[in-house]
């Protein structure tokens, strides 16, 4: 491996690197620099979070720029506010001894009148949000019509936050002869067809395969039911007392709901998610990068702007939607050098998409048990044994000795030693004595085909479809919320032209008939019954149906007892003899009744437990 010497640095960003403690260029750097350096070009690198990315394009722009001139000549995009202050505060770091160096970030939920002084005094690179950067732009607060060099930072991120139009009308702004450089974990199409539209005969490096996880990171799936996740997740916590860790949710509400439970459950726990204020998330990092926090709960667009390199786990509590984004997730350990675990808590019902992350990161999961509870006591107290043994003695103590001696002066060493990790043991002993084993075993049909049928399901009809604006995966997130039920509790949900058909386990059942006796959404009312065939039909994916649209004809097998074969079609108004029933004062005391007792529901007690 070649030295930053070798690359072709300035003395004075030599001088940076000194300061900073780096020896010897990652591979991504060693690839990057001597290009973009060298020839005026852009550049397409793929690379893992944490390989160094900042500093390939950082080093090269920094020597390139004029410091001299007050004029933008570079302009770095990033998809988060905290990505684009760590990338900000990087670049000034690297270019410390660059006399004259300007960067500013630009970012939203901060003063846009401060930020525009701040370019105005001349800033010769700017790192910024889509957003906000395109509003200063159409406020003319921002001038990029001469830059020489934008940088794609997370590009893919970018995209899938919904960022393309504005990028788009970003990079329509700037010169057509700068020098394009995109930076991204992964290749999905839409970056592919940025790079095509706005790039030049791109240079191309990749660090390892597209798509691919750092080798640093080893990758293991826990497979429970999913009313156990909560569960699964704290027995993993335990069963790792120094875990220093990021969890993900898909949801802000989740996010915070899980750091909520972690909290007054006694796990030093923190919520990191866009509904916060910048304040509030400055709080949450800063604690957390002080250990203050052990496990930090987040959605995937907040955590673009993690840089911590010590994370020694990260937790899938839920799966994304989006495949490549467990690359993202998996990128905030095993950094620096360092190696991490990616662990990934599952339901049956999920099996499949693991297996499509398995293709696109090449790396299997190994499949491996939830401790049970003697096996997390025998866990806690080593880990507390060796805690005092390695503990420095503080001297100070001594003045205590003699009273202390004295409450002892009967009691053995084994007695003592017994007493003094019985005040741990105990803890977690009464806590999981009678704790019930959370694994689930999956079949070979489970592996290979996701969630199969069983004596415990029941499958429902809804009289919603694509007509309504509906997908499977829409239709699920509906059913979630309208019921306040899991994500992994709706399954099996095979969406067709005015219908649909959805699985749950057989104890929510009399709870959706309930809800649905006299529901309305946007002034249709909704119905629900119990379907024949429990399994009947695939999901269909995107709205789209695979049978050329004789999807009436193929649900007749999959009909809700007591359906009139001769109605083929429904009335909108939901005008049909059993609706009008179900409109009956008696329906609607009994909706009122479910409503009011899932307004004052109770969650299940847990008990109190303090940590360390």
């Amino acid at each position: 491996m070649s030295t930053f010497q070798d690359l072709g640095l300035n003395d004075e960003l030599l001088q940076g690197i000194t300061d900073l403690g780096f020896e010897k260029p990652s591979e991504v750097q060693e690839k990057a620099i001597p290009i973009l350096l060298n020839e005026e070009t852009d550049l397409v690198a793929l690379a893992q979070t944490g390989t160094g990315k900042t500093a390939a394009f950082g080093f090269p722009m920094l020597q390139k720029i004029d410091v001299n001139s007050r004029t933008t000549q570079g302009l770095i995009l990033s998809p988060t506010r905290e990505l684009c202050l760590q990338i900000a505060n990087e670049m000034k770091a690297y270019g410390k001894y660059c006399k004259g160096l300007n960067v500013v970030a630009i970012y939203g939920g901060s003063s846009i009148t401060d930020q525009a002084r701040e370019v105005k005094r001349g800033a010769q690179i700017i790192v910024a949000t889509p957003g906000r950067m395109k509003d200063m732009i159409n406020r003319k607060l921002v001038d990029i019509t001469k830059i020489q060099y934008s940088v794609l930072d997370e590009a893919d991120e970018m995209l899938n936050m919904g960022f393309k139009e504005d990028i788009t009308d970003i990079l329509s702004g700037t010169p057509e002869d700068k020098n394009t450089w995109l930076f991204s974990a992964t290749m999905p199409k839409e970056v592919a067809r940025i790079a095509k539209k706005f790039m030049l005969d791109p240079k191309e490096i990749t660090v390892g395969h597209k798509n691919e996880s750092t080798s640093n990171v080893t990758h293991e799936y826990y497979l429970v039911n999913a009313r156990d996740r909560y569960q699964a997740l704290k027995r993993l916590a335990d069963a790792n007392p120094d875990i220093f860790s990021v969890i993900f949710c898909r949801t802000k509400r989740d996010t915070q709901k899980v750091a909520e439970n972690l909290i007054e459950d006694g796990y030093s726990a923190g919520a990191l998610h866009g509904d916060l204020s910048q304040n509030q998330r400055d709080i949450v990092m800063k604690q957390f990068r002080t250990r203050q926090i052990q496990m930090l709960v987040a959605t995937d667009v907040a955590a673009r702007g993690i840089d911590v390199d010590d994370i020694t786990h990260v937790i899938n509590y839920q799966l994304s939607d989006e495949v490549e984004t467990y690359t993202h997730r998996s990128g905030r350990t095993g950094r620096a050098g360092k190696t991490g675990v990616s662990m990934v808590i599952v339901s049956k019902s999920e099996i499949r998409r693991l297996k499509s992350i398995e293709r696109i990161i090449n790396k299997k999961f190994e499949l491996k048990e939830i401790p049970n509870g003697m096996e997390i006591c025998e866990v806690q107290l080593m880990s507390l044994a060796n805690k005092i043994h390695n503990t420095e003695i503080n001297h100070e103590i001594d003045k205590y000795l003699e009273d202390i001696n004295g409450l002892f002066e009967e009691t053995t060493k084994e007695e003592l030693i017994k007493k003094f990790f019985s005040v741990e043991f105990t803890r977690f002993f009464n806590y999981y004595q009678k704790a019930k084993n959370l694994n689930v075993t999956a079949s070979s049909n489970d592996r290979e085909s996701g969630r199969s049928s069983n004596s415990n399901d029941t499958r429902y009809f809804i009289n919603v479809g694509e007509k309504d604006g509906f997908d499977w995966m829409k239709l699920k997130d509906f059913l979630k919320e309208i019921l306040e039920l899991g994500r992994d509790d709706v399954f099996k949900v095979d969406v067709k032209d005015s219908f649909s058909f959805f699985n749950t386990e057989k104890e929510h059942q009399e709870k959706i008939l309930a809800f649905f006796t006299d529901y309305k959404h946007e002034g249709r009312f909704v119905n629900v019954e119990v379907s024949e065939n429990r399994g009947g039909g695939g999901r269909s994916r995107g709205g789209r149906r695979r049978d050329g649209g004789n999807d009436r004809r193929r649900g007749g097998s999959d009909r809700p007892r007591g359906e009139r074969r001769s109605s083929g079609r429904r009335n909108d108004s939901g005008g049909d003899s059993r609706r009008s029933e179900r409109r009956s004062s008696e329906g609607s005391s009994r909706r009122s009744e479910s409503r009011d007792k899932s307004e004052f529901k109770t969650t299940h007690s847990r008990p109190r437990r303090s940590r360390r």
